[in-house]
């Protein structure tokens, strides 16, 4: 389903610092850049929440009639531990340690990583590059920037010059930052001496005989900096500009600061239009980190297999779980909020499938009829309004009012007021927002509903010929399952418990 616009979409664009309208380079097609995981270990939490708001970012521009090529890379090369340019490999110290080839290990979590994008029903982009088989456009990337003057050659490998690019260009505008500030931060480190200054960020990096991930290039073996690889791909499958850029915001710097220089420095354009940054995770009000004991995987948080999880909680219930929080605001987890959140989510689910269920009213009333207009109109408004999902459910949950009214006898529809909600309301949960009913295993729906539908008419029976003790009987078996039965104006519907 397509929706009509309630007024133009804004989202906040951090390189202005505020909330915009988003105006596509060349309507109806946008071009939507994410940066991808580096695939070295397990999927995190953090990665989970950042993925799933570029996820519905993606549904939601799909949802207005945008066509969307929204490309998310995968880091499959080995860059060096940290910011810095010096350390150790990330993939082949995994490979070490998992005693296996270094593209091995990146298969390894490259399939973990879709395993868990699927489990959380987060769509695939449209194009989905790795950094390995880009190297020749990062190689060409570098050429460019040396001959634009912001690159230099050291004992095989090459900097780029962010003193130089500075004092021409506004370099530190994403994130805030200062070169004067950066300068009187910085601290010596292992490799210094080939950096003219220590902003400086490798583009290309020389690679010796111990390390395993290197390639052939004009400045001889190595291996691409970490920045580089987001601004060739972006470049070759969006254009020198483009809509839409996304990541966490400990991305902002040094990493995507480091993308504009590249490439304005390579090009001379200014790459993005709208730099869009989602916020951390915490638990229980505290930083989630590995070192603080509170990191806990997405396999953890549904097993409940963790110290600080009372149990475990299944894929939607916590996918719900961050959508009750603005993707620009920390998120914090706790065994309370993720209870709250499974009721919630089986409330919006029961009352769309008896939604579904319902029938048009004999006689209707008129006023409602502009009620469900209205109700679509705030919803459409909600998600143009910053990808606003705690407001959007807020909406929703008004939604499940009018549906359970309805479904009671307390308020009639007509079937083109019905309709409407029917289709608007099953539209943005399930495709807006994602949400899967997990009560029922997928095929299983119509056989349960047959299954029931015969024991309410046995009960019907019974109630008929006014044997009301057999009647109860059955109602209250049901109920002992998982099966409510509601007795209406229109009949006896059922729902689970």
């Amino acid at each position: 389903m397509s929706f009509s616009p309630q007024g133009p979409l804004h989202i906040t664009n951090t390189l202005t610092r505020s909330k915009q309208e988003f105006v596509p380079l060349a309507p109806p097609h946008v071009g939507l850049y994410v940066c991808g995981p580096t695939v070295y270990s397990d999927v995190h939490l953090g990665n989970v929440r950042s993925f799933l708001s570029f996820d519905i970012l993606f549904r939601w521009l799909t949802a207005l009639g945008y066509k969307v090529r929204y490309v998310r890379n995968i880091t499959d090369v080995g860059h060096l531990t940290g910011d810095v340019d010096e350390g150790e490999d990330k993939i082949a110290k995994r490979a070490r340690l998992e005693q296996l080839e270094p593209m091995e290990v990146v298969q390894k979590y490259t399939n973990g990583f879709h395993d868990v994008m699927r489990v959380f029903n987060i769509l695939p982009p449209s194009i989905e590059p790795t950094a390995t088989a880009h190297l020749i456009e990062q190689i060409a990337m570098v050429e460019r920037i040396l001959a634009s003057g912001y690159a230099y050659t050291a004992n095989g490998s090459v900097y780029f010059d962010v003193p130089k690019f500075a004092a021409e260009h506004p370099y530190g505008e994403l994130s805030g930052r200062r070169v004067d500030e950066l300068l009187a931060n910085t601290r010596d480190t292992e490799g210094m001496e080939e950096k003219r200054s220590p902003l400086d960020f490798a583009l290309w990096k020389r690679a010796d005989h111990t390390h395993l991930m290197k390639w052939p290039s004009p400045w001889g073996e190595g291996f691409p900096g970490w920045h580089l690889e987001c601004s060739a791909m972006s470049t070759k499958y969006l254009g020198l500009t483009f809509d839409i850029h996304g990541g966490g915001m400990d991305l902002k710097f040094p990493h995507h600061e480091c993308e504009i220089a590249q490439s304005v420095a390579a090009d001379g354009q200014v790459p993005v239009r709208y730099w869009m940054h989602g916020n951390m995770l915490t638990v229980n009000g505290r930083k989630m980190a590995k070192s603080e004991g509170n990191g806990f995987t997405p396999e953890e948080l549904i097993t409940g297999n963790h110290k600080l999880l009372e149990r475990g909680y299944s894929p939607m219930t916590v996918r719900f779980f961050m959508l009750q929080c603005h993707y620009g605001s920390t998120l914090d987890f706790s065994n309370a909020a993720l209870q709250a959140a499974e009721k919630g989510l089986e409330r919006l689910m029961a009352a769309l499938r008896g939604l579904e269920k319902l029938a048009p009213a004999a006689k209707p009333m008129p006023e409602l009829d502009a009620q469900v207009q209205e109700l679509e109109q705030r919803c459409v408004a909600a998600m143009n309004d910053d990808l606003n999902t705690p407001v959007l459910i807020a909406e929703l949950f008004e939604g499940v009012r009018l549906i359970n009214s309805a479904r009671d006898g307390k308020a009639a529809l007509s079937g083109p007021a019905l309709e409407r909600l029917r289709t608007f309301f099953a539209a943005l949960v399930r495709d807006v927002l994602g949400l899967r009913d997990e009560s029922v295993a997928m095929g299983d729906d119509k056989l349960l509903d047959g299954l029931v539908q015969e024991f309410i008419r046995q009960r019907a029976e019974a109630r008929a010929r006014r044997d009301f003790a057999a009647g109860d009987a059955i109602r209250d078996r049901l109920a002992e399952v998982g099966i409510i039965l509601k007795d209406g104006k229109d009949g006896t519907t059922w729902e689970r418990a």
